[in-house]
């Protein structure tokens, strides 16, 4: 299997060589047109040679520097020399020093290519008349030209077809050194370079936070709505037969929390798409200020709701009351799934307080002994993650026979003039 494995590789990189031989071929039909052009303008010998060496350095040069050679040449050095790059995949030239360095790789690649173009060319053009030397007539002369050898047509013979086969061989075991050395320039070359690589992990760590935020986004919004929706669809089918007004009620707020679900899994998925299309526009976040819709929600799924606020919600920062209003909404959640006890059954107690020393929410309700919060959910877990981005704390867990969830933010409240 390894003997097939580099038999492969040595291939693929022999053909990646031929492909720059290729390019050298149609360079030097280029070349030798704008040549004779010059040569019949009748400049000076100097000024001549310079436009030579200007017209044969030129095109592979500005050929080298479009953007578009460096992801070309990235396909070409993944798929036939096995490279892989940081950047995947490896994009145009965005800057000067990226053109610089594909233009140095396109030249190595011409040169590499244009040496063992010429190579194998000759050898497999004169392996090819040596094969079929020993088929000839006895006494054939200059089988090869320039080399005087008479056909023999006996055993004698059988060193031209071997050196054919060797040549022939040393050709792919030269192409595959080539090929090796390229595969080991080219991350160094047409790859990143280090502050490059610094910038795409940034830009990576960033992308993989913000899809982690969108995900708690996801898991708190979705599963609170969920949560009701299951809540008021038991309510719902125990009393259908003898309360049809209370269980049109509950199909209602049913309807109002899959909506509202909706509407966050819609503004989550745009976000995730990046849409940016003309007119596209994402749902505004849900802050502290939508605090009261949640709450009715919550109610409206026959769970009893209290809430105490204290301090001007208004003065905090945008980004702290986002998060605390997805702290809320987590916490009414695990509330209504881990509460053990039918939803007209059950109270859960909101404060929230804001400060000098900070914003503190408090969830509390009474709990079962069926109850299990210590579920395979992403709840607290989210939470908690939301809660040290803002440098906060969190205490959650039983105390007497009531679960309770407390989170501190700091905040600096700056009062409004």
């Amino acid at each position: 299997m390894a003997n097939v494995l580099v038999r492969g590789s040595t291939y693929l990189r022999w053909v990646y060589l031929l492909l720059g031989a290729a390019l050298v071929l149609a360079f030097i039909l280029v070349d030798s047109a704008l040549v004779s052009l010059v040569q019949e303008l009748g400049l000076p010998v100097v000024l001549t040679g310079i436009l030579i060496a200007v017209v044969v350095v030129a095109p592979p040069v500005v050929l080298g520097g479009l953007p578009a050679v460096r992801e070309v040449e990235g396909i070409a050095v993944e798929s036939l020399l096995g490279v892989r790059f940081d950047e995947q995949p490896l994009g145009p030239a965005r800057t000067w020093a990226q053109r610089r360095r594909t233009t140095t790789w396109f030249c190595l690649h011409l040169v590499a290519g244009g040496f063992v173009g010429v190579i194998s060319t000759f050898v497999f053009g004169v392996g090819a008349v040596l094969l079929a030397a020993p088929f000839r007539s006895p006494g054939s002369h200059e089988v090869v030209p320039g080399i005087d050898y008479q056909v023999r047509g006996n055993w004698t013979d059988l060193w031209m077809p071997l050196a054919s086969i060797v040549a022939i061989a040393l050709v792919f075991v030269l192409s595959a050194a080539i090929g090796a050395l390229l595969a080991y320039t080219a991350p160094r070359v047409l790859g990143p370079t280090p502050a490059e690589r610094i910038e795409l992990l940034e830009r990576r760590t960033a992308t993989l936070a913000e899809r982690n935020r969108l995900a708690r986004e996801l898991h708190d919004s979705v599963g609170h709505a969920l949560s009701l929706v299951t809540i008021q669809a038991a309510a719902a089918r125990r009393v259908l037969a003898t309360d049809p007004a209370f269980a049109e009620t509950a199909l209602a707020a049913m309807e109002t929390s899959a909506r509202a679900a909706l509407a966050d899994l819609d503004h989550v998925l745009g976000l995730l798409r990046d849409d940016r299309r003309p007119g596209s526009q994402t749902a505004p976040q849900a802050t502290l200020g939508n605090l009261t819709r949640l709450v009715e929600a919550t109610r409206a799924g026959g769970i009893s709701v209290e809430v105490k606020r204290t301090g001007d919600l208004d003065e905090l920062p945008a980004a702290v009351s986002r998060e605390a209003y997805r702290i809320v909404q987590e916490g009414l959640t695990n509330a209504i799934r881990h509460a053990g006890r039918p939803a007209d059954e059950l109270t859960v107690d909101l404060s929230i307080n804001l400060d000098k020393t900070g914003l503190l929410l408090e969830l509390t309700n009474p709990v079962s002994g069926t109850s299990d919060h210590s579920g395979g959910g992403r709840g607290l877990a989210g939470i908690r993650e939301r809660v040290a981005v803002l440098r906060g704390t969190v205490e959650a867990g039983l105390v007497a026979d009531r679960w309770r969830l407390a989170v501190t933010l700091p905040v600096a409240v700056t009062t409004k003039g």
